[in-house]
């Protein structure tokens, strides 16, 4: 099978993967967000901001330099995973064992502490995956990762109607999400199997070695947590003017912030097909081929970003009373805001992988450290006056910051920087499309899937007639020989 085939495979089968497990998900958010309200919400979103915090930390940059260390030519496969799995497993026992007991020092309930300690066992064994996922990205394989993913969320909802049934409240439904990442765990495991000699190695020099490469990736992840998430703990704990109550607004902002959180799976998904492509391009100096490679995957993201910015536009009211029900319209102004910074994350994304490839973390790390700081300070100022909007619009600067600063340091050191014309054939032709879309004059009398569909069948077609989109395209995506 050809590389580009290979490339397009896994792209297909991941989409494909991503629709059902996003649906599932979504199916998930609906039914949890009708039984919890916006304050019971609230309680979940901040638990899971919280923990997300030791999470991060656990990390140490071992998700993304899994693949980096492993696509190398000549590298000891077995022994580099053996070595991550048992760094991954120490630092993650550690570190995710704090959260619940820094947790007893905030002025939160019982339910969110208890909630906490639950998901610490939960994010333990997602931690784990994260090695795995490399493997597969390395050899292309990543329809092992949407099988699990998947048949976690089969899990996860009967899983959720039972803790509901049980009236378990929110600790019921950290136990759900517990379950279905355990049997996440377990395909990832088993599946790896089949690629690699699974042992684990506890070679504390090379421990140095994987920390001396994965320290930049380290410092980088922890402060774009700041600047992501510190937005969500505040709000539930900065005083101020609520009609509503603070952790009804954390849940309100939470909601949208779901629908976010599920959006941009495809640019991160899309993005680990490629680092390893990227990565051995680079290593063997085949510049123009780097370029080329990069210059697709921009495009691909433009064709994607660009209508889903626009169109959330018009029906992000419709879209959270769909997703969370009507007492969730309140975070259909939030997800307009948003999604701009999901745009800019679908812009910025291949060059901060490009920039793994090229193996120049350490020069991008400054400004992850200056937007984490100038953001909590922003966040500290707007949150006591404008609240989830304020917090909104500062995750918009967040995000345009960095990709900015990727692009800037993708160009400085390779030379390339991307031609926009799809990129403005894309936006044509979501001003087009908007324009059908507002031709339907009422959205809440029209049916929001006969809206998308409409917006769909409109788009790509223009798509198409603006060239954006070649025959050549889409023949090499179909040509399996």
């Amino acid at each position: 099978m050809r590389l580009s085939t290979k490339v397009a495979y896994n792209t297909i089968v991941q989409f494909v993967g991503k629709l059902i497990s996003t649906a599932l998900g979504l199916v998930a958010i609906a039914i949890i967000t009708r039984y919890l309200g916006q304050t019971g919400f609230g309680e979940y979103t901040t638990a899971l901001t919280f923990i997300s915090y030791f999470a991060i930390l656990a990390d140490l940059g071992l998700t993304l330099i899994t693949v980096q260390l492993i696509s190398q030519p000549g590298a000891k496969q077995n022994y580099i995973l053996g070595n991550l799995l048992g760094l991954r497993l120490i630092s993650a026992l550690i570190i995710l064992s704090l959260g619940p007991i820094v947790v007893l020092f905030f002025p939160y309930s019982a339910e969110i502490k208890m909630a906490v300690a639950i998901s610490a066992l939960s994010f333990f064994f997602i931690a784990l995956n994260q090695i795995f996922v490399g493997l597969f990205q390395k050899n292309l394989r990543l329809d092992k990762v949407s099988i699990a993913e998947v048949s976690s969320r089969i899990v996860l909802v009967p899983a959720i109607f039972i803790a509901i049934k049980l009236n378990s409240g929110l600790a019921g439904i950290m136990i759900a999400t517990l379950t279905s990442s355990i049997v996440s765990f377990l395909l990832h495991y088993f599946q790896a199997r089949s690629f690699a000699r699974l042992k684990i190695y506890f070679d504390f020099t090379f421990w140095k070695k994987i920390i001396s490469r994965s320290w930049p990736l380290a410092i980088t992840i922890i402060f774009n947590l700041i600047y992501l998430k510190t937005d969500t703990l505040l709000l539930s704990i900065i005083p101020r003017k609520s009609e509503i109550g603070m952790l009804a607004e954390v849940g309100i902002y939470g909601a949208a912030y779901k629908v976010i959180d599920v959006l941009i799976t495809f640019p991160f998904m899309f993005a680990g097909i490629i680092l390893p492509l990227l990565t051995a391009r680079w290593a063997k100096k085949n510049i123009q081929e780097f370029k080329n490679i990069l210059q697709k995957a921009f495009d691909i993201m433009m064709i994607i970003a660009i209508p889903l910015v626009i169109g959330t536009q018009l029906t992000a009211k419709e879209l959270m009373v769909l997703v969370a029900g009507k007492e969730f319209s309140l975070s259909g102004p939030i997800l307009q805001i948003l999604i701009i910074a999901a745009g800019m994350i679908f812009v910025g994304i291949m060059f901060s992988h490009a920039i793994i490839a090229i193996n120049k973390q350490k020069q991008i790390i400054w400004a992850y450290v200056f937007t984490a700081f100038s953001s909590v300070i922003a966040y500290l100022i707007v949150i006591p006056r404008y609240s989830y909007f304020g917090a909104a619009w500062v995750t918009i600067y967040s995000e345009s910051f960095i990709a900015l600063v990727a692009l800037y340091l993708i160009y400085k050191y390779t030379g390339f920087f991307p031609k926009l014309l799809v990129l403005f054939k894309a936006i044509i032709a979501s001003i087009i499309m908007a324009g059908g879309l507002y031709g339907l004059k009422t959205f809440e009398a029209t049916n929001l899937f006969f809206i998308i569909t409409v917006a769909i069948i409109i788009y790509f077609p223009t798509l198409y007639l603006l060239r954006a989109i070649s025959p050549n395209d889409i023949k090499s995506l179909l040509n399996k020989n």
